[in-house]
């Protein structure tokens, strides 16, 4: 019974997981259709594929736990990525905004990725705890590279406000 209640346990983790993903990918879309800077924008495709290569490798691990993604759990992560890219598209300050949210993002699936490879570790399934030990990986080359642009992100926001800095 125990070990029945820790492979559910899992499945919601992974079903978590692979939610979170979906989400991210529509942030994603909804960042690279506000972003105007090249550099940045090569960046955010490129972890665009990263994240569709993490959905697909969740949905492999759930298939081998015999179940697919929660619907539920979908739904309700898109329906906050809706709303999130409506408010992308209309906000100003968006070169700031937009890095400050993709940072904070990734940090959440650092997380849960986290979590996840241990939950597994602990259940006996090295193949999921391999999988989110490599999409973690990802997610922190991601957070390294927007934590890399700071300065051009004020140098854009301040750009597209039309500010003057002193400094």
């Amino acid at each position: 019974m125990a070990d029945d209640k820790l492979q559910a346990k899992l499945v919601d983790y992974i079903e978590d997981n692979h939610a979170m993903e979906r989400n991210v990918l529509k942030m994603l879309d909804s960042l690279i259709a506000t972003t105007d800077d090249e550099a940045i924008l090569a960046d955010l495709r490129h972890h665009h594929e990263e994240t569709q290569q993490h959905i697909a490798s969740l949905e492999a691990r759930l298939e081998a736990h015999g179940t697919s993604s929660s619907t539920r759990k979908d739904v309700e992560a898109l329906s906050g990525a809706f709303f999130k890219g409506l408010a992308d598209s209309v906000r100003g300050d968006k070169a700031g905004k937009n890095a400050r949210d993709a940072f904070v993002t990734e940090h959440l699936e650092i997380a849960a990725y986290e979590l996840l490879e241990r939950l597994a570790e602990r259940a006996g399934d090295t193949e999921t705890a391999d999988v989110a030990r490599k999409n973690r990986a990802d997610e922190e080359a991601m957070a390294e590279k927007i934590a890399g642009t700071w300065d051009k992100v004020v140098d854009l926001t301040l750009r597209e406000n039309e500010i003057s800095a002193v400094a």
